[in-house]
């Protein structure tokens, strides 16, 4: 909720400030008066008001000066000038100096209120403006995206780097990572933000379909076309298109794609007129496109046209150190209330391999939310194939209960992992799903000879 604008009214005569204050009181302003110029520069030092209605002519100082102060103290302020010396050259030299409007005494008091209602609402709208704009921006800042792990503090780098550039961005990582909550951060923190983003997954719309999707198609260009169809790229305008799953793309899609990013223009299906695309590319993979290319499925001319920029997504088990802040950002997500997140809660999650990745766990945190009766996380509201998937990774190791010392569990898991690599610490590391750092560090903690 907006709170109340404030208004200063300056004028060297008292009846004049007080019917001013009198006529204008309401709920939107908290109202203060000045006698002098002085005193409402002084006044206006120690807390700015939202606008200022002052007399011109005064002793001491004038309008003018309570103007120019007024507004080197706060630029946002509205001043607007009261006056029975009106001249062209006086209303002009006002509005130079920044003046919102002026009035001509005697004027009539419903003029003063109308204009004061003007300026508030157009203030109240660009509060709101703010408003709106500061969510989009909390939503999707790099702050949103969690973690604090070194892979993705690097990321986090590269995303800062290239969000106001126009540069084509493709962004790695497995199915899980968080590819699209990235493209969207790019976007709204780049000067496209106003405009659209336009997301388009590759993979999900079937090939015959997604050429049609893509640019459209004009009215009789196939059986069932009654009318011109805008594509994906025409929609995302000026904005940012982006292309998940881009190597999932048919051979025939990825040379009308290449052509496209080439020559910045397409047509739509069944017509000639070359359009232009303007939009800011952004893609995404979860495959290895050196494969795909060596191998004959990705071109090699269209990799090197989004391979631009690439962002390398860690997977959830290489960063296992930001899983207690990314519970507790999807426990605030799911929860209205307080809830308490155990430590055995958090260790068993750091045990798991997470094939699901960020996703995987979200769903997780959100069912253990709905299964908690007692506003607390425990492990006994995780869902039984995390245990399971540990034990047929590592054969003998039991399964953990609510009673058991996950400290143990973690000791034995260390232990059999050394024990199949004969010791060696970079293939235990492999066999546990973690980095090497990350296992020496546990095996520290846990007091594990080495």
């Amino acid at each position: 909720m907006i709170p109340p604008f404030r208004l200063l009214i300056v004028d060297n005569e008292e009846k004049m400030c007080t019917l001013l204050k009198a006529y204008l009181s309401s709920e939107k302003l908290e109202i203060a008066t000045a006698l002098s110029g002085e005193e409402a520069i002084a006044r206006f030092k120690e807390e700015p008001f939202d606008v200022v209605v002052t007399d011109l002519k005064m002793p001491g100082k004038s309008g003018l000066d309570v103007l120019d102060e007024v507004l080197k103290i706060a630029p946002q302020t509205s001043v607007l000038l009261m006056t029975a010396f009106a001249t062209a050259q006086t209303a002009v030299q006002a509005m130079k100096k920044g003046a919102y409007d002026y009035l001509i005494k005697p004027f009539d008091l419903e003029e003063v209120r109308l204009k004061i209602d003007h300026i508030l609402k157009e203030k109240t709208l660009r509060q709101e403006n703010a408003g709106l704009k500061e969510q989009l921006k909390t939503r999707f800042s790099f702050e949103n995206i969690i973690g604090h792990s070194g892979a993705m503090q690097d990321a986090f780098r590269l995303i800062e780097k290239v969000a106001d550039v126009d540069t084509t961005v493709l962004i790695r990582g497995e199915s899980g990572t968080g590819k699209e909550l990235v493209a969207q951060a790019i976007h709204r923190n780049s000067r496209r933000a106003e405009k659209p983003f336009v997301a388009v997954n590759c993979a999900a719309i079937p090939e015959n379909l997604l050429e049609n999707e893509l640019f459209g198609h004009e009215k009789g260009a196939f059986t069932g076309a009654d009318r011109r169809r805008p594509g994906r790229f025409e929609l995302a305008e000026d904005g940012t298109i982006f292309l998940d799953e881009i190597g999932d793309l048919s051979p025939a899609l990825q040379a009308k794609l290449l052509r496209v990013l080439q020559n910045r223009t397409f047509e739509r299906l069944g017509g000639t007129q070359a359009l232009q695309m303007k939009a800011r590319v952004i893609a995404a993979t979860n495959r290895d496109l050196e494969a795909a290319v060596k191998d004959g499925n990705f071109r090699e001319d269209l990799y090197y046209r989004i391979n631009v920029f690439p962002i390398f997504l860690p997977a959830l088990r290489d960063r296992k150190e930001d899983i207690p802040e990314l519970v507790e950002h999807f426990v605030a997500k799911y929860s209205k209330k307080p809830v308490k997140i155990t430590p055995d809660f958090i260790r068993l999650l750091q045990s798991y391999r997470w094939p699901g990745n960020v996703r995987e766990l979200e769903n997780i945190v959100e069912r253990a939310l709905i299964l908690a009766d007692n506003d607390e996380l425990t492990t006994e509201h995780l869902p039984p194939h995390l245990a399971r998937e540990m034990d047929e990774f590592l054969p003998g190791t039991e399964p953990p209960d609510a009673v058991m010392e996950l400290e143990k569990v973690e000791i034995q898991l260390i232990r059999k992992a050394l024990a199949k690599s004969n010791g060696n610490k970079s293939n235990a590391a492999k066999l546990l799903g973690i980095t090497r750092r990350k296992l020496y560090s546990m095996m520290e903690r846990l007091r594990i000879d080495k």
